[in-house]
């Protein structure tokens, strides 16, 4: 079945960075566009990166833009996201997804704090 496993998140002080992995399995990671959501407790999930099935073209919510970048591996069915100039609003739970019809991930948890 489609699976998604996050990991990297953690505790970063505001202006740092933290480069966070999300394994795909179970479809055909390669023929996938990939997104990477965050959701803070009490507030809906939402989109900040996605990246087409190449990894050529990107596309970022106003909240990231110039400070996440997205990248992917197809050859090891993983999505990448670099996070820089972290900022205390970034802190989330932050799961990869296809879209929103594919169950979740546990997501990864990342804490942007001095």
């Amino acid at each position: 079945q489609v699976q998604f496993v996050e990991s990297g998140g953690g505790l970063a002080q505001p202006g740092g960075s933290l480069r966070l992995s999300c394994v795909a399995s179970g479809f055909t990671f390669s023929q996938s566009q990939m997104r990477w959501f965050r959701q803070v407790p009490g507030k809906e999930r939402e989109m900040g990166a996605s990246i087409s099935r190449t990894g050529l073209g990107t596309d970022y919510a106003d909240s990231v833009n110039r400070r996440f970048i997205i990248t992917r591996d197809n050859s090891v069915n993983t999505v990448y996201l670099q996070m820089n100039n972290l900022k205390p609003e970034d802190t989330a739970v932050y799961y990869c997804n296809t879209g929103w019809d594919n169950p979740w991930g546990r997501g990864t948890q990342v804490i942007v704090s001095s």
